[in-house]
């Protein structure tokens, strides 16, 4: 299966894709963030928004860099890439009211509340993060007992990371276009 690179589907303003193509769990080694062919024609809201989310955070580790960017984190990646999640939603959401998804419609909740940093720190906060010190913790677990009750938090990856020596060759935008 031919792979798209992160710079080369940013070029081309990224569509949508597939739910079989985010099967993994947590992120894998590698320095190139490769999407799925699927990414760019699957036209459904929801995945389109995960892909917006997965673009801005890999886009993000890459900026941290180091040897693995894959295993690259911090605060800012993660709340940066949950916005961008939620951008995006919002958007497909003006264009169709109708669209529904549980958990990107708890999230926009959390958003519209006020609390999408606290959210961010509480549900996928790292150890090793440095956190703003201006989070509203106890305001957010008060609103969370009352709003968020038996919620999930979910993370999609769509595509994978991989080391560009070990994949097939990139294509160009000549070959896609």
């Amino acid at each position: 299966m031919e792979r798209v690179p992160l710079i080369l589907a940013l070029a081309l303003a990224v569509g949508g894709c597939n739910g079989e193509i985010y099967l993994r769990d947590g992120v894998t080694d590698g320095d190139t963030f490769y999407l799925a062919d699927r990414a760019l024609s699957d036209p459904d809201p929801v995945l389109q928004s995960w892909v917006r989310y997965s673009l801005g955070k890999s886009t993000c580790q890459l900026g941290i860099g180091g040897e693995n960017p894959a295993r690259a984190t911090s605060f800012d990646c993660e709340l940066t890439a949950r916005r961008h999640l939620l951008e995006a939603w919002a958007e497909y959401r003006l264009a169709d009211p109708a669209l529904a998804d549980g958990y990107l419609d708890s999230l926009s909740r959390v958003m519209d509340a006020g609390f999408l940093p606290e959210y961010v720190a509480h549900y996928h906060g790292n150890g090793s993060w440095q956190l703003p010190g201006d989070l509203d913790a106890d305001g957010f677990s008060d609103w969370r007992r009352q709003h968020l009750r038996g919620h999930d938090p979910e993370t999609r990856l769509i595509g994978s990371w991989n080391y560009a020596r070990n994949v097939h060759p990139p294509l160009s935008v000549d070959d896609r276009l």
